[in-house]
């Protein structure tokens, strides 16, 4: 790694935020500097270019969009612009429309491996994509350390719909600043799977920047035996007529732990700003733990903001009906889980997105239950 003595110290137990996440565990200078071997597939009428050849064929692109959106003084941030790490682009011009999904599969792939990537999205004003990006182990095996800076920055008028998923080994550690900024009358549908890596952090932050822009956050998390999952959000409001609706579900077997903790953030003079966030997580065990911690901050009078958090165990009432019906104990439990992340699946919209999403939770229950 670069000279970690000039970087921002990490955060402990007493810094706010991370409470709940111990990583007095994580050091950096066990693992060694690594690039993953990244595909990607489609864009037809967009650039989806590897960051290390966009910096001499899209030079001046980076110099206005690379590190605009994501805080440099924080210190996994700063980690990652300080290692010699890699990353992807795509930018879609102005007016163009893709027909296909860019797919990005980010393999981590050797214990030891340090992995500093960067994803940086540019929509043009009135344009529209849709973008997966997959991170993944290949196996559970794998002790690796995942530092990741994303930014999406949505145009004028522009539409992207992100879906991110991870499934690192278990044994991985994942840290992930991600930060969106959504100009005048942009819409940003975003969504997100967590299903592996051991401990970390991620970070999904969305500015609503422009008159009536909007947003749209659904989370999808699972843990199994000795995961913690750790899911920061905020959804700021900085100018007025904005929406943003955020809906998170966890699903969290014996042994596991979540944290999810919400900001709502309304600038001042962000009027008639509309928003909602909600954390809700379902317990298989009476040894899984999680904690939802919902917040607001409001600077203006005429808003409407409001939160919900719930975390339950599984119905047994529900369980005693289906069983008194002639399912098998598994298969009640299975029903009543699906039930409880319908409600996410169906917040996507029908398609693609809907269907790999459904079919990636039904994996992820197979494998915990």
């Amino acid at each position: 790694m670069a000279e970690l003595a000039t970087l921002p110290p990490l955060p402990d137990a007493k810094t706010k935020g991370w409470e709940f996440t111990d990583i007095s565990g994580l050091d950096f200078d066990a693992y060694d500097e690594s690039s993953a071997e990244v595909t990607t597939q489609g864009g037809d009428g967009a650039t989806v270019i590897r960051l290390a050849d966009a910096r001499e064929s899209h030079a001046a692109l980076l110099d206005e969009y690379l590190g605009s959106l994501a805080d440099a003084d924080d210190p996994f941030v700063a980690r990652n612009y300080a290692a010699a790490g890699d990353g992807v682009l795509v930018h879609v011009p102005r007016g163009v429309k893709l027909s296909e999904p860019v797919r990005i599969e980010v393999p981590i792939a050797a214990s030891g491996d340090a992995v500093s990537w960067r994803t940086l999205i540019v929509l043009e004003e009135g344009a529209e994509a849709e973008v997966w990006e997959h991170w993944s182990s290949p196996d559970d095996e794998v002790d690796a350390l995942l530092n990741s800076v994303v930014e999406l920055s949505v145009g004028q008028a522009a539409t992207l719909r992100y879906i991110n998923t991870q499934d690192l080994s278990e044994k991985s550690w994942i840290f992930a600043t991600q930060r969106a900024q959504v100009e005048r009358d942009g819409r940003l549908d975003w969504s997100a799977l967590g299903f592996g890596s051991g401990r970390g952090k991620v970070r999904m932050e969305t500015k609503l920047a422009g008159p009536g822009s909007e947003a749209r956050v659904t989370g999808g998390y699972a843990g199994g035996p000795g995961q913690h999952l750790d899911y920061d959000t905020t959804q700021e409001h900085a100018a007025p007529n904005t929406i943003s609706d955020l809906a998170f579900r966890g699903v969290l077997a014996a042994g596991s732990t979540a944290v999810w903790r919400g900001m709502i953030k309304v600038d001042p003079g962000a009027q008639q700003t509309d928003a909602f966030q909600e954390s809700r997580n379902l317990l298989l065990s009476p040894e899984a733990h999680a904690d939802a911690i919902p917040g607001l901050e409001i600077l203006a009078d005429d808003v409407r903001c409001t939160h919900a958090a719930a975390i339950a165990q599984v119905d047994k009432d529900q369980l005693f009906y289906l069983t008194s019906r002639g399912l098998g104990e598994a298969a009640a439990k299975t029903l009543v889980i699906e039930g409880f992340l319908e409600s996410l699946v169906e917040r996507l919209a029908e398609g693609p997105v809907r269907d790999e999403i459904s079919a990636a939770l039904e994996r992820r229950l197979a494998e915990i239950l």
